[in-house]
């Protein structure tokens, strides 16, 4: 039997696209949680969906879920291992083809969002064929993508926007998006990366997109839409990421948000890998956010700040948020933590409240 190589469709707009669960999480050698996102994602994010977590030797972090092998993953209804690693330039390494050909050879489908295609790996291509299972990778734009044409659409949009990668922005929409569907309003999350696409079903694959095409995949992502309805649409990268501002840069002029939120990560203080560049201050995101998002959208504006306060407790977590929106005048939130501080965030994001300084 041949092996099915898939490259799921996804529909243009966000729609969903099938793909076999429940998950077994993938997590190879990985000791920085910020690598690991899709894995926490969705275990965060999708719980229902995932059963247990396989790693290779070296790996210190861990989703919380069971360990299991694939064969006791398969045995508990595992359908799919998905590949919970986004590491620089997306690539699946050697050391991890062992326990991809185990999975396969359990029954499971293997699910990946890396840049590299589970079918350029000879071994798994292989190993799929004999084992009749399908290799899906899902970080794979549609065909046909127009040139961004900067026409305004109706409908209001919600940007989540960085200091740098992997800071809490597609956190951080999802948590916007529930409370917006919480207070009734209509909104759809918009996902921009493997682990939105994955959590929501269907997106837009943004740093795999041909840069002349970043911008108009944004506006597709994005359609027009009823004048009260919301996109809360998931960032990707940062405008100060030396390797990563491209893609930032075309999904702010394509997706003509009406509302950023700046994401931050209280205990990173320079660019995720790139430790000879310090990180921007949130000051200088507004600002730079504003300047080149206004060319698409001349009402853009901030939201608010989210910030990541992972790294404190609960009391010294409160006194930073704030003081920090004192400093900026703007509601400032940790979006897991909750409370009043994201009732303002929320609040302010929708033009119902805000807080600020003349």
């Amino acid at each position: 039997m041949e092996a099915a190589i898939l490259a799921p469709a996804l529909d243009k707009s966000g729609g969903g696209h099938s793909l076999p669960s429940p998950y077994l999480l993938f997590l190879g050698d990985t000791t920085d949680r910020s690598y690991a996102k899709t894995a926490l994602g969705l275990a965060d994010w999708a719980p229902e969906r995932c059963i247990g977590e396989l790693a290779v030797a070296g790996c210190t972090v861990t989703t919380g879920l069971p360990a299991m092998t694939p064969a006791q993953a398969a045995a508990a209804g595992v359908r799919a291992l998905v590949i919970g690693v986004a590491n620089p330039g997306g690539v699946v390494p050697d050391s991890w083809l062992p326990a991809l050909v185990d999975a396969l050879e359990a029954g499971l489908d293997l699910v990946s969002g890396m840049h590299m295609r589970l079918a350029d790996q000879p071994v798994l291509a292989q190993a799929a064929q004999r084992t009749g299972r399908k290799l899906i990778d899902i970080r794979v734009p549609p065909a046909g993508i127009p040139v961004g044409n900067g026409r305004k659409r109706t409908g209001k949009r919600l940007l989540a926007v960085g200091t740098d990668c992997a800071v809490g922005k597609k956190y951080t929409a999802l948590a916007l998006h529930r409370a917006f569907v919480e207070r009734g309003i209509d909104a759809d999350f918009r996902a921009t990366g493997q682990t939105g696409i994955l959590i929501a079903g269907g997106g837009m694959p943004m740093d795999a997109v041909i840069s002349d095409f970043e911008a108009g995949a944004a506006e597709i992502l994005s359609p027009d839409a009823p004048a009260t309805h919301w996109d809360v649409i998931e960032g990707q990268g940062s405008l100060f990421n030396p390797a990563y501002a491209a893609v930032s840069l075309g999904l702010l002029h394509g997706s003509q948000p009406d509302v950023f939120v700046v994401c931050h990560e209280n205990a990173r203080k320079v660019i995720l890998g790139m430790e000879d560049f310090a990180l921007p201050a949130i000051e200088e995101v507004i600002d730079m956010t504003i300047r080149l998002g206004s060319r698409t959208n001349p009402a853009i504006r901030c939201g608010g700040i989210s910030i990541n306060t992972s790294d404190l407790d609960a009391g010294a977590a409160a006194d930073l948020l704030a003081r920090e929106s004192d400093r900026l005048g703007l509601p400032a939130a940790d979006p897991l933590r909750g409370g009043a501080a994201f009732d303002a965030l929320v609040g302010n994001c929708l033009g119902s409240a805000s807080v600020g300084h003349d």
